[in-house]
């Protein structure tokens, strides 16, 4: 039988205690350090065939790369994206679901509308490489040359033109913007409205309206059948250099900025796996950088771009308050 003093008893608690000490720790070091070890959902609140869900599927392959791991699209559509929103932060903090999403306008559309279950802050930015803004356009043959001719007609007969929306939309917002900049009477417009950005673009295009307001890069695939008349941005928009600014025609109006889709999670796993979080910031920025990434997103009229979580937060947070400030007009 061996003895045991009380030195050695303490010896054997101390190292116990140490033991156990690094027993709690080593889950979560071993799993970032192991991480992943199984597929990776990408959530997309959207239905098939939209910009998120092809920015989804031709990114695959190069997230695949990076995380040495397949991934698996979740469409989860429905109620301006509270559901797959929601989904997203029912699913545990594990690094194994991230989001491929229109952060802006949707989550604080959610928020503002539609008393949704989770808050802005709820969802962190990893990189939101498409930054949509509204266009005003009119179908190639049209007769309009340009935006202040629009606004020209609308004041001396607000009837005179029919225009093309979304809804509860930041292209809505920056359409009664700019009506009331120029001083005319909305209720007194001849507005057409739609389910969705797609069809919106494809009326304008087939000029079932004489003007749309919609994202402009949705319409890039359109080039050819419409007229750009004025983008709502504060500067030349690279992928699309020939849309006239809406301050070059003269009027002095404020604007939403439309959407900024692209790749998020949730701030618990942010917060909680600080490790993993890290990983899937690398593993994004590298994709994001990859040639062959770059090259075959372009060839799709996809965004790469990488801004980084700090700027893409930043938009992502600023875009919010101007929505909140201008809500009533949403509604």
């Amino acid at each position: 039988m061996t003895h045991f003093t009380r030195r050695d008893a303490f010896k054997v608690t101390a190292g116990g205690l140490a033991a156990a000490a690094g027993i709690v720790a080593m889950p979560s070091i071993l799993r970032a350090a192991a991480f992943p070890t199984r597929p990776i959902n990408v959530i997309v609140p959207f239905a098939t065939g939209g910009y998120n869900d092809r920015l989804s599927r031709a990114f695959a392959p190069y997230l695949e790369k990076e995380f040495g791991q397949p991934t698996v699209i979740v469409n989860k559509p429905g109620a301006g994206t509270q559901l797959g929103n929601s989904y997203a932060l029912n699913q545990p903090a594990d690094g194994y679901s991230i989001l491929c999403t229109s952060a802006a306008p949707y989550i604080p559309l959610t928020v503002l509308l539609q008393n949704a279950p989770y808050k802005i802050e709820d969802f962190a930015m990893i990189n939101l490489p498409s930054r949509d803004y509204t266009l005003a356009a009119t179908s190639s043959d049209s007769a309009l040359k340009s935006f202040k001719e629009v606004i020209d007609k609308l004041k001396a007969d607000p009837s005179s033109v029919s225009i093309g929306v979304q809804p509860a939309s930041a292209d809505y917002a920056n359409m009664v913007l700019a009506m009331q900049a120029a001083g005319i009477e909305v209720s007194k417009l001849r507005v057409v409205t739609y389910d969705g950005g797609g069809p919106a673009r494809n009326a304008t295009a087939g000029a079932q309206v004489d003007v749309g307001f919609v994202g402009a890069e949705g319409f890039l695939p359109l080039k050819n059948k419409i007229r750009p008349l004025a983008m709502f941005a504060a500067e030349k928009v690279e992928w699309y250099p020939d849309a006239p600014l809406v301050s070059e025609s003269g009027l002095k109006t404020d604007f939403v900025e439309g959407s900024q889709r692209g790749w998020a999670v949730t701030t618990k796993l942010k917060t909680e796996q600080p490790e993993i979080y890290k990983f899937l910031v690398a593993a994004i920025e590298r994709a994001s950088k990859n040639p062959k990434a770059i090259e075959a997103l372009k060839l799709q009229e996809l965004a790469t771009t990488w801004y980084g979580p700090e700027a893409s937060e930043k938009a992502y947070r600023d875009n919010a308050a101007k929505m909140a400030r201008y809500v009533d007009l949403l509604k």
